[in-house]
Order: C-alpha cells, then sequence, then structure tokens
C-alpha cells in the first residue's frame, strides 16, 4: 500500500492519538509507503506560527526520524490543484487531493469532504 496522510492523521500518529485499526496497521507496516506532504508541514508550521497549534521541535525531522517520506510540491501538482471541483476550500486539502491522484497514492483520512473526489481514501 501507499499512503499519503492527511496533516491530522499526521499528527494524531506523532503525538500518540488512535487511529482507526486498519489505518494504524496500514501506518505501521514496514511494507507501506507513508507519504507526507511537503503542504502538511507548510500548514503545521503556519498554525504553530498563529498559536492554533503546540509541536515541539521540528516536524520535518520528527517525519524523517518516523521513516515517512517526503513528498514535495511540483509544478503539475499545483496546476491539478487549482484545477479540481471545488468540493473542499482548504487549499492544503486540495494539494493533498492533487499529490494523492498524481502520485498514485491513497490518502488516509477522517475528512469525509474527500469522498467528494476522484481519490482512494482510507479512514483514519
Amino acid at each position: 500500500m501507499k499512503l499519503l496522510l492527511d496533516t491530522h492523521v499526521l499528527l494524531w500518529w506523532l503525538t500518540g492519538q488512535p487511529l482507526e485499526p486498519r489505518a494504524a496497521e496500514a501506518v505501521a507496516d514496514v511494507g507501506t509507503l507513508v507519504a507526507v506532504s511537503a503542504a502538511s508541514l507548510w500548514e503545521i508550521a503556519i498554525k504553530r506560527a498563529l498559536g492554533k497549534l503546540r509541536f515541539d521541535g521540528s516536524v520535518d525531522s520528527v517525519v524523517r526520524e518516523a521513516r515517512f517520506e517526503p513528498l514535495p510540491i511540483t509544478a503539475s501538482h499545483a496546476e491539478l490543484a487549482a484545477g479540481l471541483p471545488d468540493h473542499h476550500r482548504d487549499p492544503f486539502d486540495r494539494m493533498l487531493v492533487a499529490q494523492a491522484r498524481s502520485e498514485q497514492l491513497t490518502l488516509a483520512t477522517r475528512d469525509p469532504a474527500f469522498d467528494r473526489y476522484d481519490v482512494a481514501v482510507l479512514r483514519a
């Protein structure tokens, strides 16, 4: 399986919050590629700067220590995100949809708004 973690799923995993059993097993499985978008790191950094989120240390370092794959944002991801139907107004989530579609990843999330897009979803 190849996963892309939604930002909230990444934070829950890193802070030991429970995930749905199937999602937790998939993330923990050494055979699963677990990608984390630069968009998620950007979103976390913005929320930290605004005082809406506490997370000590470098998220990038913690992501790498967890052996997750960083997923950069490319020009093709940006173009695809801009062309998506307006089911979800959050630009970070739209980028995750574009990346999941472009890279053929399953999006691990609890956000039901992703169901309206043509993207594989694993309930987390």
